[in-house]
């Protein structure tokens, strides 16, 4: 359970908490000018005491919803062909379509490409989002990788060691080789960044364009037998680990 203690606090910090959004998204409903605060229009920045003060979302009071409020934290086996957000201007499969059943909001930690499926965490506690998100921490992050043509061990070295992309060079990666058929062979990489299409681009520059990308595992949680569209609630056990890993006080199931 959340407590909300009786002193102010950045609003954007407030309304993540509260699982309505993440910070950042929170940002964005504060400059459209869809919070507002004891019926003034909030600004970023601002500060708030959520125990005291009168927070609207779109008109509609959310301080309240506090009390009833848990953290929820879900693996979920994203579908190649669904985009990672909660919905899609375009009408495409979105990750919400699958949220059916889930009583409280909750957010994609990261994303996966639209030609990506695979692991895929979900969350509301915004704290969570932030660590395992942060350059700083080097979450890894493993992948299953099917490429076109037969990759060599000049190549898998390359991508160990870091490939010079157009705006930088990836930090080092773990890479093992998979099984080749006759065209096309499989490999495993774990990365400890997240740039943008990150592994379709290195493999791309090494000659290899990717041809199936599925993400196994994040910071050791395991994607293991759930099958594409399904979601769980992490364990006790996992939670516990990535607590740990992050110094998160706040994490309960």
């Amino acid at each position: 359970m959340v407590s909300l203690m009786s002193m102010e606090e950045r609003l954007h910090k407030i309304l993540a908490g509260l699982g309505l959004a993440s910070r950042r998204k929170a940002e964005e409903l504060i400059l459209e000018g869809r919070v507002t605060v004891n019926g003034k229009l909030a600004t970023i920045g601002m500060k708030a005491d959520p125990s005291r003060d009168h927070i609207k979302v779109n008109g509609k009071l959310v301080t309240g919803t506090a009390r009833n409020f848990r953290k929820v934290y879900l693996m979920f086996n994203k579908p190649r062909g669904v985009v990672t957000t909660l919905s899609d201007p375009e009408g495409r499969p979105a990750v919400k379509d699958y949220l059916k059943g889930i009583k409280f909001r909750v957010f994609p930690v990261g994303r996966l490409d639209f030609d990506s499926e695979g692991l895929l965490l979900l969350t509301n506690d915004g704290d969570f989002t932030n660590a395992v998100l942060h350059p700083s921490k080097k979450i890894p992050k493993t992948y299953l990788v099917k490429v076109k043509g037969i990759i060599e061990d000049e190549k898998i070295e390359k991508l160990r060691r870091g490939v010079k992309l157009d705006d930088s060079v990836t930090m080092p990666a773990r890479v093992r080789k998979g099984r080749n058929s006759e065209n096309n062979s499989w490999i495993e990489i774990t990365i400890y960044e997240g740039k943008k299409r990150q592994i379709r681009r290195t493999l791309e520059k090494v000659g290899h364009p990717v041809l199936k990308l599925k993400r196994i595992s994040i910071n050791g949680i395991k994607l293991g037998n759930l099958k594409p569209g399904e979601i769980r609630h992490l364990t006790t056990e996992e939670l516990e680990h990535m607590k740990n890993e992050f110094k998160l006080n706040a994490v309960s199931k």
